[in-house]
């Protein structure tokens, strides 16, 4: 199946011979996370900053300090007294100021100028040396490629945002001249650009770019057959199909309701790019043991690529099933192999338990998210549009998760979470970018099915 959409989305990259230099960054997962459905349209391969082209050592050194102290602050809110004030210090430079009052915040930060700065000393000098080896277009989910190419003088340079809400250092220090066109994957980010100065004819409110395989093709006919499984799933007592089920057959056709596939609910829980969390997914495995033995819950647990996530994981699947049932333990050293494992993960999952990152985004597919406590920032803000978007619900204590899930799932709470992001939240986001890739513009619709 993943073959055969794999071929549909290339085929409307290559119409027109479409290609691009794509970019990320090695700053979690979300920025290789929103570039992964380009991968075929990118010339040679995805350039990751930092890491891949002529990277000079003292940029690959950069790279890496600054790698460590992002995966450093990230986990050091877990340490005991002195975490929370340790992580505040990343917190403070990375805070995103209120939204209200709607004010001009088009004015150069702190963080613009040490941006700036860093670029001149060489900051992402070695994908410039790549990029100018061929006129394309640069399509990356990094503010740092962006700004610097646009500083050079390529383009057409488009940016990526991850997140519903972005930091300044997103935008270009004098943004009326810069050339930078933006994909916002709702509407908070792209009135934020507007705030930060971004005119608005270079913002295209897209969507994030949520995997093809996912979707199916542009009619979303993968996602609706995996929705329509995923809500039988989430309303044991027919609570929600009871209330809503017209709704759910003019949106997915009732086709996708008539046969159950006999399966257990299944929870994926997912650690962030830096490792951190991990003890929630373990104190998740312990909290549900009791429905995992007993096959009623399957618990994916997604390591990532980092191996002691992974060898943390294998041990709690050894202490709760030593036969390997009802866990599984999701990891690759590989990040295009992870990538594709937890994609696959998804087709089945009924609940996504996450840290509001990226990921939040996924809600689009009707999976509802349950949120573990944010880590900066940004994951505030996602956590404030998940609760806006009524698809994602706040962790309770872990200590009596077998009592408060299974109250939500047989409430129906779970599966109205599930149907209200796939209704709110753009899904085709990933179509949309290519679309403007192509022609410059894009179509926009009300419709939950073309947007």
């Amino acid at each position: 199946m993943f073959l055969r959409f794999a071929r549909v989305l290339k085929e409307a990259m290559t119409a027109k011979n479409l290609k691009a230099w794509v970019v990320s960054a090695e700053m979690g997962y979300g920025h290789h996370r929103a570039v992964h459905p380009f991968s075929m349209l990118a010339e040679r391969e995805i350039i990751s900053v930092g890491r891949d082209g002529a990277v000079t050592p003292a940029e690959r050194k950069l790279w890496n300090r600054l790698l460590g102290i992002y995966e450093f602050f990230s986990r050091a809110r877990g340490i005991p007294a002195i975490g929370k004030p340790v992580f505040n210090i990343l917190d403070t430079i990375q805070r995103i100021p209120s939204f209200y009052p709607i004010r001009d915040l088009s004015p150069a930060t702190y963080q613009v100028d040490m941006l700036a700065s860093s670029i001149r000393k060489g900051l992402c000098a070695g994908m410039l040396n790549t990029i100018g080896t061929k006129q394309l277009p640069l399509l990356t989910s990094f503010y740092a490629p962006a700004i610097a190419a646009d500083g050079a003088g390529h383009e057409p340079v488009y940016c990526i945002i991850c997140d519903a809400d972005l930091n300044r250092v997103w935008v270009a220090r004098e943004p009326w001249e810069s050339r930078v066109q933006y994909f916002a994957p709702c509407g908070r980010a792209a009135q934020r650009l507007k705030a930060y100065g971004v005119p608005e004819e270079r913002i295209f409110l897209t969507g994030f770019p949520l995997p093809v395989e996912l979707l199916g093709d542009s009619s979303l006919s993968v996602l609706k057959n995996d929705l329509g499984q995923r809500l039988q799933h989430l309303d044991p007592t027919g609570r929600f199909l009871g209330l809503h089920g017209k709704s759910v057959e003019h949106f997915l056709g009732s086709n996708q309701m008539e046969e159950k596939k006999e399966r257990p609910l299944t929870i994926s829980y997912a650690v962030g790019g830096a490792g951190a969390q991990v003890g929630i997914g373990v104190r998740l495995a312990r909290g549900l043991a009791r429905q995992i033995r007993e096959g009623t819950i399957r618990l994916n647990l997604i390591a990532g690529t980092r191996a002691e996530v992974n060898d943390r994981f294998l041990e709690v699947q050894q202490e709760i099933t030593p036969d390997g049932k009802g866990i599984q333990v999701l990891y690759s050293n590989s990040l295009q192999e992870y990538f594709d494992l937890f994609n696959a993960a998804m087709h089945e999952t009924d609940i996504l338990w996450t840290k509001p990152s990226e990921l939040s985004f996924f809600c689009g597919l009707g999976i509802p998210i349950i949120m573990a406590p944010t880590i900066g920032s940004h994951e505030k803000f996602n956590r404030q549009w998940l609760h806006e978007v009524q698809a994602g619900l706040r962790q309770e204590d872990l200590d009596y998760v077998d009592q408060w899930l299974l109250e939500w799932l047989n409430s129906g709470r779970l599966a109205e979470a599930a149907w209200s992001g796939f209704l709110k939240a753009r899904k085709l986001g990933t179509y949309k970018i290519i679309e403007v890739l192509k022609t410059g513009n894009m179509e926009r619709h009300d419709s939950p099915l073309l947007r």
